[in-house]
């Protein structure tokens, strides 16, 4: 039996960390777990380096370790602390391109800047492998910080399905429902959602119930108010377990991301993998990631991004044509059977394993 010992900066319930854990286990692969619940950083990180020092004094039989996101810091601690130990790295993101380009926290020539440049590059060094939710994103981190392809491994972030499978609510209304969720980020391009709303306004049995809270939160709410949206409906947010309800609610999803961010054409949105996995018919941004999964109108609809026109002609267009948002709903759900549940992503994580071992 594979054993794994497992650290973690993210939450163990954090969707990317969670997936992966449970595929592990449902793979048959022990996991000795070092993570912590708290909702800081600063407690975080400390919890679980200590929770990884006490597990080395009692055992060391594990054959390789598994940094989860958000591990950067991580990485750089336990190859000092284990260095005869392999070291497999889910990347996930990057913190140079986050907090530089997507968020514009710091100027990437700064010094905070090219620290988390520096942070992201030795991280990586250090590990044995790389773990990476799209080829495009693999491609970013090979071209920006000048890594080898072959460290590299493409695992999708997938869906948890014990939460998300295919459920049949009970609907009162006649409503045509358009569904979203989000925090709020410029990533996600939630303004070009509430546009296509305005677009649509004109039918009148179209309501578009967007859930979340985030930084551009009041933004959003002031682009609705200028635009006199009344077509939307704003939920500030869902507990994760009443999530799956809401999507079994809609007639289609909305996976993103929608934004002109360069980083939102390099990844999946992890809300599509769960829309998928409820065998909902899906929209998405037309970009190298998604294609890596999604085939235009065969298993979900992609459009060009930062285009509300675009978005409202694909609404409208799966709203007018059931058969075409059935063929979208079940090819989906297939995609997720065969490439994105967890012991699909436990098996991927194994191959990398025993290609390190």
């Amino acid at each position: 039996m594979t054993r794994v010992l497992f650290i973690s900066g993210r939450e163990p319930t954090y969707t990317r960390n969670a997936v992966i854990l449970k595929g592990l286990r449902k793979c048959g692969v022990e996991v000795i777990e070092c993570t912590d619940l708290s909702k800081s950083y600063v407690t975080r990180y400390p919890t679980v380096l200590v929770k990884f020092l006490l597990k080395l004094k009692k055992r060391d039989d594990f054959d390789i370790i598994f940094v989860g996101f958000f591990g950067q810091p991580l990485v750089h601690i336990v190859r000092k602390t284990l260095k005869n130990k392999p070291i497999l790295f889910d990347a996930f993101l990057s913190a140079y391109d986050t907090m530089c380009f997507e968020r514009r926290r710091f100027k990437p020539n700064s010094i905070v800047g090219k620290s988390f440049y520096w942070l992201d590059k030795s991280s990586c060094e250090l590990a044995d492998k790389v773990a990476l939710d799209t080829n495009a994103h693999i491609n970013y981190f090979v071209n920006t910080f000048d890594l080898p392809r072959e460290k590299f491994h493409r695992v999708f972030v997938g869906a948890d399905d014990e939460y998300f499978y295919p459920r049949n609510v009970r609907r009162d209304d006649k409503k045509f429902k358009v569904f979203y969720y989000g925090t709020y980020r410029p990533l996600q391009g939630i303004e070009y959602i509430i546009k296509a709303a305005k677009i649509l306004e004109t039918y009148k049995d179209i309501e578009f119930i967007v859930v979340g809270k985030g930084p551009e939160r009041k933004k959003i709410g002031r682009l609705s108010q200028k635009l006199n949206v009344r077509n939307v409906k704003f939920i500030e947010w869902v507990p994760y377990e009443k999530l799956p309800i809401e999507i079994a609610k809609a007639d289609i999803c909305l996976g993103g991301h929608f934004s002109n961010i360069d980083k939102a054409k390099r990844v999946i949105a992890g809300k599509t993998f769960q829309f998928i996995a409820m065998k909902k018919p899906v929209i998405v941004g037309d970009n190298s990631a998604n294609r890596e999964l999604f085939e235009n109108r065969v298993n979900a609809l992609l459009v060009e991004m930062a285009n509300e026109y675009a978005l409202a002609e694909a609404i409208l267009k799966l709203k007018e044509n059931d058969s075409l948002r059935e063929k979208i709903a079940r090819c989906g759900y297939v995609t997720f059977k065969k490439m994105c549940n967890p012991t699909r992503i436990g098996k991927e994580i194994i191959k990398i394993i025993k290609n390190i071992l």
